[in-house]
């Protein structure tokens, strides 16, 4: 996905307007009374925050010009609810609400289903985590927001994660000099060992078989054929295919 790219959604993003702080306080107490024209304004004014925001979505293959649309939405949300009185940067405020806005987006669009429920859970602890962040400057721990929402940590953490995207096993996480780490490379499994053992252990048998018994199995369990596709292949009786394979079996059995 490419965000460097000059238009999206119809924006020229290389001739976007940039405000000071003073412009943005100054459009955003205007706002406050009512000026919709110093809204537009103030929403022209911040599309580079929505832009820089994106970019942390790029590895999710979501459509660039999707994430700025839902981006836009964040923002005019925060124009909309900030409040001037606190002395906190826009930017602070406004970022955590173009993210909330993204990440529900990919939530509602995930492949995989949540319960409704779980869904409700997540989204006040997000909106809890937006505003607690935005107050205080730091984003806020679990138990702060299980606090705030009066329900035990646990269900914070499972509602937290059961709208996280899912990470393909194939998303590189470092690469250096063309040697790339995926993220599959970095999963283990206790019984690794052992199965490479049995793995090797199982070629020794097979080795051992007849030629006829070799293709059998082969035929049977790597090429998925039943036993009357196998009789008629090697051209015996489907009677002669189970008996040779039973046989075939058993001494596999035996040799590992």
């Amino acid at each position: 996905m490419q965000y460097n790219k000059v238009e999206i959604c119809g924006v020229n993003t290389s001739k976007l307007k940039v405000l000071t702080e003073k412009e943005k306080m100054d459009l955003l107490r205007r706002v406050k009374n009512g000026d919709m024209e110093a809204r537009d304004e103030l929403i022209k004014g911040n599309l580079r925050l929505v832009l820089s925001v994106i970019q942390r979505f790029t590895n999710r293959g979501e459509n660039a010009d999707d994430l700025f649309q839902v981006g836009c939405i964040g923002l005019i949300k925060a124009i909309d609810h900030f409040d001037t009185s606190h002395g906190v940067r826009f930017s602070t405020y406004g970022v955590p609400m173009i993210i909330g806005e993204i990440r529900r987006y990919l939530r509602d669009n995930n492949s995989i289903r949540v319960s409704r429920s779980l869904r409700d859970t997540a989204y006040k602890a997000m909106q809890v985590k937006e505003k607690m962040t935005a107050e205080n400057d730091r984003e806020p721990t679990v138990e702060e927001i299980a606090e705030k929402l009066d329900i035990p940590r646990e269900e914070v953490v499972v509602a937290l994660e059961s709208v996280v995207a899912p990470v393909s096993l194939y998303e590189p996480v470092f690469s250096n000099g063309g040697d790339t780490i995926y993220v599959m490379d970095q999963i283990g499994d206790n019984n690794d060992d052992n199965n490479w053992l049995d793995e090797i252990s199982l070629k020794e048998a097979i080795k051992n078989l007849s030629e006829r018994e070799r293709n059998i199995l082969s035929l049977r369990y790597f090429k998925g054929k039943t036993q009357m596709e196998v009789a008629s292949e090697i051209g015996i009786s489907q009677a002669q295919v189970s008996r040779l394979e039973k046989t075939a079996l058993d001494k596999v059995k035996k040799d590992i």
